[in-house]
């Protein structure tokens, strides 16, 4: 079973349009993989009310490291911290596909 790691803008989005966006990430996954994933829960919810920018950066950039794969949604390009995952999935060699 492979993990999957989904990387998609977030901002300005409310709970609901993230949920459906990762929910149209994992069947494009599934039918490009054609294999048994698992996904990796980076959608953080309930975070410290403190909580900036780099601090979503640094839990997520600890998840993309157990994942097999890494997905990238509609707009990870105009998006600081898509790109940045991005940028680690291609130097440590996990796999890559895009919407």
């Amino acid at each position: 079973m492979k993990k999957l790691f989904i990387s998609q803008p977030m901002k300005e989005k409310t709970n609901e349009e993230i949920r459906k966006e990762r929910e149209d990430a994992v069947f494009c996954a599934k039918e490009l993989m054609g294999d048994e994933i698992e996904v990796i829960d980076s959608f953080f919810e309930n975070v410290p009310a403190e909580a900036r920018p780099l601090w979503y950066l640094g839990e997520s950039l600890k998840l993309l490291s157990t994942a097999d794969v890494a997905y990238f949604a509609s707009g990870w390009k105009n998006a600081r911290g898509c790109k940045i995952e991005h940028i680690c999935a291609e130097q440590y060699g996990i796999n890559i596909v895009e919407a």
